[in-house]
């Protein structure tokens, strides 16, 4: 199973995310991530053996008790790209309010992970929400000028609980679906 722990945008969110990933449309080299599947990434996982989702499912509870955050509101805005607008990679949409809880929640679970035996992360967590992968950069000058002169707020919701879920890779893309949920309260 390939797994990852994701805050998920609710659903209304879907068309916001469209519209704001068509304002980049112009730009070759984007691959654009499924709007009705916008989440949070609080940390990816890999392949997991099944055999080993009970102890992960343990941890992901324990660590959520260990963060200590109680239901939380979150508001997504503004842009940014990963690793520099120099040499994009990634687009994403940002966390303009909540990012201290998604962060507190993020070293929670990368501590139970790692002692299960998961990689540690090799870069520092920035909450975002991914719009777009940059295949070559072809249009890499028209995303680091919408970047820098777009500020966009997309909406806020509350976030009460994260999800393990699975990613099932298609030759539509990746088809995801959740496999435990862990409540904040």
């Amino acid at each position: 199973m390939r797994l990852f722990v994701s805050v998920d945008l609710p659903d209304d969110f879907a068309e916001p995310v469209a519209d704001l990933q068509a304002e980049f449309a112009e730009a070759s080299g984007l691959s654009f991530t499924d709007p009705e599947q916008a989440h949070v990434t609080m940390k990816f996982l890999g392949d997991v053996d099944e055999d080993r989702l009970a102890d992960l499912e343990r941890a992901l509870e324990a660590a959520v008790d260990d963060a200590g955050v109680d239901p939380f509101t979150v508001r997504y805005g503004g842009l940014g790209v990963f690793p520099t607008l120099e040499y994009i990679s990634v687009l994403w949409l940002g966390v303009e309010r909540g990012g201290e809880q998604l962060t507190t929640l993020h070293e929670s679970i990368e501590a139970r992970t790692t002692d299960l035996g998961f990689d540690p992360e090799d870069h520092d967590f920035t909450p975002h929400v991914t719009l777009a992968r940059m295949e070559h950069a072809g249009g890499k000058e028209l995303v680091q000028e919408l970047v820098e002169e777009r500020d966009p707020t997309i909406g806020k919701t509350r976030v009460a609980e994260l999800r393990l879920t699975e990613s099932t890779l298609t030759d539509e893309g990746p088809a995801y679906s959740t496999v435990a949920s862990f409540p904040l309260e």
